[in-house]
């Protein structure tokens, strides 16, 4: 007898939802960096164990949008919750509940949705911080869970795991047993090129950055992958390629590394750059890089 759940990661950005996803499922498929908004789309990684298999959906952080892309993150995150069995709430050990989670508080009301409140990154704050938390959202909502915890370091997140077993249902399998996630190959090299440029480049010039992969080519013992980056300005152009290429070596170097350990090959990565004015607030050319609305 087999037995599934679909479980919604949610939160503002920045909370750490993509790190937990990472460690729940002990493999990468979910880009991180200490920058917000990082997650754009919903990622899908799946954990079978056994005769179980829990299917968890990461979702771009919940904000007030300014431009067509931010509004697709939105909804991307709210039509998450609408498809899942439950949800897991990532928040910091901050005063009071804000309005971003007391907006999600209210769409579990409204579907009935039952909860887990997960408290991540209780290592940078005080236990007085972490228990002020705690009460000021068990009078918010009745969690079926409350979970402190550390991602970034795996502290409580086997803890998390096993509270999941309670939405388990019986069901047959969604996804092949050997699965981790249904990114397609080519959307998981843009996003470990973008998270590149996230960890690479400062301020808001990598959050006006997108990354389309236009070759991607087996070959005996190497994968042949050449991808575009678009940006937004002239100047931002320089920047990502550096005096004399050197940051966009850089970038392509971290990139090669980290597909290398994912595919299990050699790597001939070709990056290139390209401008394309205000592309956040351009419908086409949100569809043209991936950004649908399913």
């Amino acid at each position: 007898m087999t037995k599934t759940a679909f479980i919604a990661l949610v939160g503002r950005p920045n909370v750490g939802k993509s790190t937990l996803l990472n460690a729940l499922l002990g493999e990468k498929v979910a880009i991180v960096s200490k920058k917000p908004q990082t997650t754009r789309n919903r990622i899908t990684g799946i954990l079978t164990k056994g005769e179980e298999q829990f299917v968890f959906l990461d979702t771009p952080g919940m904000h007030k949008p300014r431009t067509r892309l931010g509004d697709y993150m939105v909804k991307t995150a709210e039509s998450t919750v609408g498809d899942a069995d439950a949800a897991i709430l990532v928040v910091e050990a901050r005063e009071g509940v804000g309005d971003i989670e007391k907006n999600l508080i209210d769409r579990f009301r409204a579907q009935h949705l039952p909860a887990i409140l997960v408290i991540n990154k209780t290592d940078t704050f005080t236990p007085a911080n972490i228990a002020a938390t705690i009460a000021a959202y068990a009078a918010a909502f009745d969690f079926d869970a409350v979970i402190p915890i550390s991602a970034k370091n795996g502290k409580g997140v086997e803890t998390v795991l096993e509270e999941c077993h309670r939405y388990l249902t019986e069901s047959p399998f969604y996804f092949a047993e050997d699965e981790i996630t249904d990114q397609p190959e080519r959307q998981i090299v843009a996003e470990v090129i973008r998270e590149k440029l996230l960890r690479t480049l400062k301020e808001e010039i990598p959050h006006g950055t997108a990354v389309v992969v236009e070759e991607f080519r087996e070959e005996p013992k190497l994968l042949r992958i050449r991808a575009e980056i678009f940006c937004e300005k002239e100047s931002h152009k320089g920047i990502i390629i550096g005096k004399n290429g050197s940051m966009l070596k850089k970038i392509g170097s971290y990139a090669r590394e980290d597909l290398e350990r994912f595919f299990g090959v050699q790597i001939f990565l070709d990056l290139w750059v390209k401008v394309k004015d205000n592309w956040r607030d351009s419908q086409t050319s949100l569809r043209n890089f991936g950004y649908r609305q399913e």
